[in-house]
């Protein structure tokens, strides 16, 4: 069956804020293509000799088949991932300007990164969930999931509106500030301190 893979753009004020976007009163969606899916070791990478932008988040699996407007629910996320949704900034940007569709500049061969799944009964609440993301040994990136927009409850409910969400779908849950370039060939690492998890990788 195709997996969907859903991103959440500015669910986070200062995110929104530091790239001169309004901050948004319902969730923005966009969608990217299974085949843009690598993991942190997997060296392959469409527009390979650009400069990214990262934008480290958590990623949500969905733990079952979902009715349209069927309600969060225990069973709805079955497990969380750190992950990086890379953007072609330059390009997003001149599409913007011209009134045009910015898919191009997300959902690209290697663009969305994600790590191991971890069961979310590990956690002891979705609500308050801290992680880190370091560039080349540098922390650039600090979010908890208490400063979302909206939280994952708000997500499932809102995507079921319009999109029922399918067992093993993937959520892009929003970036918070920090965002900055990176390039092949790059060293990146994840950190969820609540369960010790540390995670790197290469671009």
């Amino acid at each position: 069956m195709t997996q969907n893979i859903y991103c959440i753009g500015r669910n986070y004020r200062a995110h929104a804020k530091e790239l001169g976007n309004e901050v948004p009163d319902i969730p923005v969606v966009f969608l990217v293509t299974s085949s843009s899916i690598r993991n942190f070791n997997d060296s392959q990478l469409a527009f390979a000799n650009e400069t990214f932008h990262f934008e480290g988040e958590l990623i949500l699996k969905v733990g079952k088949d979902h009715q349209l407007g069927e309600n969060y629910c225990e069973d709805s996320i079955e497990a969380l991932a750190c992950g990086i949704d890379l953007t072609r900034r330059v390009e997003q940007s001149r599409l913007k300007e011209k009134g045009l569709p910015w898919t191009t500049s997300k959902s690209f061969f290697g663009s969305s990164i994600v790590g191991d799944f971890y069961p979310i009964s590990k956690f002891e609440s979705l609500d308050s969930i801290a992680f880190e993301f370091y560039l080349n040994g540098v922390l650039r990136q600090s979010g908890n999931t208490r400063d979302m927009l909206f939280s994952f409850r708000e997500i499932i409910n809102y995507l079921n509106s319009f999109s029922p969400l399918k067992k093993g779908d993937l959520i892009f849950t929003g970036t918070p500030e920090g965002v900055g370039e990176i390039i092949k060939g790059d060293d990146f690492k994840f950190v969820i301190p609540e369960l010790k998890i540390i995670e790197q990788g290469k671009l």
